[in-house]
């Protein structure tokens, strides 16, 4: 077989499953057991020496500066006439909640009143806090609920903070430590999702219990407004404070992709919104919009998977269907999101996965849309463009972020006239170029298996003749779109060592809307490995690199991606970097949070669809006899989405079979992989230099 040519699909002797009471590395399942740990350490040690020494240290200090640098853009969100930014840098490794106004902000050193000391709060409390958001009571705007995670995992916990005096709320609401979150109501009243005992979590270990808190009351005796099934995936609730449109919303969610979406009505009825269960619902006013993942036929017409449609909601809910439509895709386009201002509607659209904007206004004779200039707005070609309004109850600003792979992130701030064209556009910030772009960037299409082109971006080094060591990266799953961004800390650690970089777009993301997704899901995931192998082959078959010398990287489900292309594929890549991934399929559904991804993958425990699965299980596909290209698994100890287990495991048996293997866990971090930049630095040149190391050349 030629090391462009991939294996049949499914292979014709892949191994039936080992369950789990024969799988002999199952007691790396133990997160925190002694013998666990101690295989862990030994690991960690074996990876430290291999790639250690001073090309790793001085790669990691690159790395650093850009992460702890004091000329990245600050980035905020406003409320009460302040600007809310949280902070990291050598100084402060966990990280500043500051506050500053607009006025200073404006200026090159901002003044900022710091809020929070999360290093101090840590050291007096002997706790790795990690920050994981804040929401402030509007509008008096004097107090915020703080989530903090005890090492970055996604379970946290939830206190009240004083704005004012900037300290705890003496005897203020507190959820424990749990997966969920507390939202405002008022001043004294909160909505709370968590786990209050035996029974009020879901199978995936998410809330199923929603209930209504008042101050000083015990949080067990809090009357329920909502409930959903033990394998449901959770319920959410939230309180709308848009003024004049106040309203409660529940929702229960069936699974990744199917929801049943209710308003609160008098005595916490449910008044359910019927729409499809597998659309995304946004209510923002008096209007709803319905953005669908499947074809919706209202009133013999039939709407498209992808479109977006907008209704007045009391008007929906009395049984009108003037539906008007927003977007509609096409072949090459899909919408990639949209946010509020005060007067209108901002969507953001991907066309062959470049970002364009539109401008949707109502108005009494229906919804007019324009297209917003992004190259006005200060974005570069093949840039990724993001939008978010200021606050969609106060203003018709925007905050306009542009990035590219070479073009370092500018913010801008731009407010919309009452047609919808900017009144005026303010460039704020500009972040700092941390790698000489001596670089050019371009998009390609590379032809899969069945014939679907699969678009790619490439950043090739300028006046370089002949194949470079490149490295592709790819996620490929839950409609999920990668666009081109700027890296300071992989410019310096690859792109400026005179490395190529890839990002392939394949199916299974959603790059084109629901269908690029659903064309990966379940039995088609093979699709989405397809798509991944036919970009390595396209980089080789134009001459950027050879196969020896291209690597590959992916995280989460782009680590099972990278398991995938590991074992399927094993001769097309030189070297595999596999970050917090899914690797043993048979078994993801029972750990952590597996069981919320069943209706991404399949469920194991069907034989029917194990049948397929197993087609894509890393851990069942290893061979004995197969010659697999040098792998770096990387996980956290602390990542309670994505077991550690399923690296620890592959990384054990792939030793056993003396494969050319390191593995490296962090010990905290959550499903980031790191809770600090330091942390976030050693684990990103870990990954550089075992790709410079193993991809047959040292770095210069």
């Amino acid at each position: 077989m030629s090391p462009t040519t991939p294996p049949p699909h499914p292979p014709a002797d892949a191994p039936t499953a080992t369950g789990a009471g024969d799988d002999p590395h199952l007691w790396l399942e133990d997160v925190d057991g002694q013998q666990a740990l101690a295989w862990v350490a030994e690991r960690n040690t074996e990876a430290t020496d291999a790639l250690g020494g001073p090309e790793l240290e001085a790669m990691q200090a690159e790395i650093l500066e850009v992460l702890d640098s004091a000329d990245r853009i600050p980035m905020v969100t406003e409320a009460g006439g302040y600007l809310y930014n949280l902070w990291r840098d050598a100084d402060h490794e966990r990280g500043l909640w500051r506050r500053t106004t607009m006025a200073e902000y404006r200026t090159p050193d901002p003044t900022w009143e710091v809020l929070l000391d999360l290093d101090a709060l840590a050291a007096a409390e002997g706790v790795s806090w990690v920050w994981h958001g804040a929401s402030v009571l509007r509008p008096d705007c004097t107090r915020a609920l703080v989530d903090l995670s005890p090492g970055g995992q996604d379970a946290d916990v939830t206190r009240e903070f004083d704005l004012t005096t900037r300290t705890w709320v003496e005897d203020g609401f507190v959820r424990p430590e749990a997966k969920g979150g507390l939202g405002w109501i008022d001043r004294d009243t909160v909505f709370v999702t968590t786990d209050t005992g035996p029974g009020t979590t879901t199978t995936s270990g998410y809330p199923r219990q929603a209930r209504r808190w008042r101050r000083g009351t015990p949080l067990q005796d809090a009357p329920l407004v909502g409930e959903v099934a033990e394998d449901d995936l959770a319920v959410w609730v939230s309180h709308d404070r848009t003024p004049g449109f106040e309203r409660d919303l529940l929702v229960r969610a069936v699974d990744f992709y199917h929801q049943e979406v209710n308003v609160l009505g008098p005595d916490d009825e449910l008044v359910p919104v019927p729409v499809p269960s597998s659309a995304e619902v946004g209510i923002k006013r008096e209007w709803l919009l319905v953005e669908l993942r499947e074809p919706w036929t209202v009133q013999g017409h039939e709407h498209p998977s992808g479109a977006l449609l907008a209704v007045r909601l009391e008007e929906f809910l009395a049984g009108g269907r003037d539906l008007q439509v927003l977007f509609t895709p096409t072949d090459a386009s899909s919408l990639a999101g949209y946010t509020w201002t005060r007067n209108h509607l901002v969507l953001t659209v991907l066309e062959h996965v470049q970002h364009h904007a539109q401008v949707c206004t109502p108005t009494p004779d229906g919804w007019v849309t324009r297209a917003l200039d992004t190259v006005e707005l200060g974005a570069p070609p093949l840039a990724t463009v993001s939008v978010a309004g200021v606050d969609a109850d106060e203003s018709d600003d925007l905050w306009v972020t542009s990035t590219g792979f070479t073009t370092p992130t500018t913010l801008s701030r731009v407010t919309l006239g009452a047609d919808g064209t900017p009144d005026a556009v303010e460039h704020l910030k500009q972040a700092p170029a941390f790698f000489e772009a001596d670089h050019t960037v371009t998009q390609h299409m590379a032809t899969s298996d069945d014939g679907t082109r699969v678009p790619y971006f490439l950043v090739t080094p300028n006046g370089v003749n002949g194949p470079v060591p490149t490295l592709l990266y790819g996620y490929g799953g839950f409609e999920i779109s990668l666009t081109p961004t700027y890296a300071g800390g992989m410019g310096r650690a690859w792109l400026a060592r005179g490395g190529a970089y890839a990002v392939a777009n394949i199916r299974g993301g959603g790059e084109y809307g629901p269908r690029w997704h659903q064309a990966a899901l379940k039995d088609k995931r093979h699709r989405a490995y397809e798509d991944f192998a036919a970009v390595a082959r396209d980089l080789v078959e134009r001459g950027v690199t050879t196969t020896d010398r291209l690597g590959i990287q992916g995280g989460s489900n782009g680590g099972l991606l990278m398991g995938a292309m590991l074992t399927l594929y094993p001769r097309l890549v030189g070297a595999v970097v596999c970050q917090v991934p899914l690797l043993d399929m048979r078994r993801y559904h029972r750990l952590l949070a597996g069981a919320s991804w069943v209706a991404e993958y399949g469920d194991p425990e069907d034989p029917a669809q194990w049948e397929y699965i197993r087609t894509f299980s890393p851990y069942q596909l290893l061979r004995e006899d197969e010659q697999y290209p040098p792998v770096l698994f990387t996980t956290s100890t602390r990542d309670d989405r994505v077991h550690p287990g399923h690296a620890r495991k592959m990384a054990a048996r792939m030793l056993q079979m003396g494969k050319d293997v390191l593995s490296y866990e962090n010990i905290e971090g959550g499903h980031g992989g790191a809770a600090t930049n330091a942390q976030a630095a050693h684990m990103a040149a870990l990954a550089y230099r075992f790709l410079w190391l193993r991809l047959g050349t040292s770095t210069p």
